[in-house]
């Protein structure tokens, strides 16, 4: 509990509160203040970015698909933990033009780190991943206890 939430409110204040558009100002301050904070705090002073990633699960596997744009595959790293998989990865990117009376370089970094639950039990000796164009794509085989599914038929009652 907050110390504020003890105080006895001003009555600007309280008329705020029940005013919609204070409310909705207050929601949307909110609302961009937690979609910046995710691009805001760097990671050993680099910027972080959030990759695209695609995870489809059919009957014999779950396939995990990340587009990885700008990152070299020396700088990705997969590691399957329990019942969790976790891809890392850095992008270096360095521009240089040089003129006459001009030279201009420029350096970008970014670090980023994204983690999934599985929804079932992997068998992670048959894993696979490969790396292409900037592409990421990992291949989970399911085990045989988690590959054999059973429908359950729903009855009105």
């Amino acid at each position: 509990m907050e110390i504020k939430s003890l105080l006895p409110k001003r009555r600007e204040q309280a008329l705020a509160e029940r005013d919609p558009f204070a409310v909705l100002r207050r929601e949307m301050d909110t609302l961009f203040d937690g979609f910046f904070s995710e691009f805001g705090a760097p990671a050993r002073g680099l910027k972080s970015f959030n990759p695209r990633v695609d995870v489809t699960e059919s009957d014999k596997e779950v396939r995990i698909t990340a587009e990885l744009p700008g990152v070299e595959e020396k700088d990705v790293e997969v590691s399957l933990t329990g019942d969790a998989i976790t891809i890392n990865g850095e992008k270096r990117e360095e521009k240089e033009e040089k003129g006459e009376e001009q030279y201009r370089l420029e350096r970008s970094y970014g670090a980023f780190r994204r983690s999934f639950s599985l929804p079932c039990e992997i068998d992670a000796d048959k894993a696979t991943a490969s790396f292409k164009k900037g592409v990421l794509k990992v291949t989970l085989p399911k085990t045989a206890e988690a590959a054999k599914s059973k429908k359950i038929a729903v009855k009105a009652a």
